[in-house]
């Protein structure tokens, strides 16, 4: 393989992981500082009492995505980190979701791991309840609940979301702002509701 584009090298890579094994050893280093770049940016809005680091946040992004790659091709940088955004932000939101049983469950001892900070019970809610308005706003637009996952859960910027997604900067800053809104409402009506 020639090493002279590594963009287009990713993209071949990523469309054999299916037919070959020794891509996806090859495709981590090339992502790898990226995607330790975006589990940073995500694990900056957690609470300091977030257990899970860096390192394993990005692993096990990584082997959840290559365990369940997409059907068809990865398009290349766009759609695989797009993908990742989601599996961070899913690994969160069920790390939560254990939080919060945990929370309900009596005594729980909080293990802290190098790198990592600590989530608490209170965040642990909040994510969840932030994941279930996300999916109803997925339901009805995919697209602006993407640009949500990219900018809140992935921590990419308006230039970076609209790269990712193929879409303008205008329509990010529009559904950013459009779905922020709807999310709000439809979190404060959830929490009103209990």
């Amino acid at each position: 393989m020639d090493v002279t584009n590594p963009k287009q090298d990713l993209t071949i890579l990523l469309n054999s992981f299916q037919n070959n094994s020794e891509s996806i050893n090859k495709v981590l280093p090339i992502v790898y500082d990226e995607l330790r770049v975006l589990a940073r940016r995500e694990l900056r809005r957690e609470r300091s009492d977030h257990t899970l680091n860096t390192t394993s946040l990005v692993h096990e992004a990584y082997l959840k995505m290559i365990k369940h790659p997409p059907k068809g091709d990865w398009d290349g940088r766009r759609k695989f980190f797009g993908i990742a955004a989601r599996a961070m932000r899913q690994i969160l939101v069920n790390y939560a979701r254990k939080k919060s049983s945990q929370k309900r469950g009596g005594n729980v001892q909080l293990q802290s791991f190098e790198e990592g900070i600590y989530m608490t019970a209170e965040k642990a809610e909040e994510l969840v309840a932030l994941d279930e308005a996300l999916q109803k706003l997925e339901s009805m637009n995919e697209r602006q609940a993407k640009v949500v996952e990219c900018r809140y859960f992935a921590g990419y910027n308006i230039e970076e979301t609209a790269d990712i997604l193929g879409i303008s900067t205008a329509t990010v800053k529009r559904d950013w702002i459009s779905s922020k809104a709807w999310l709000n409402i439809q979190m404060n009506k959830d929490k009103s509701e209990e």
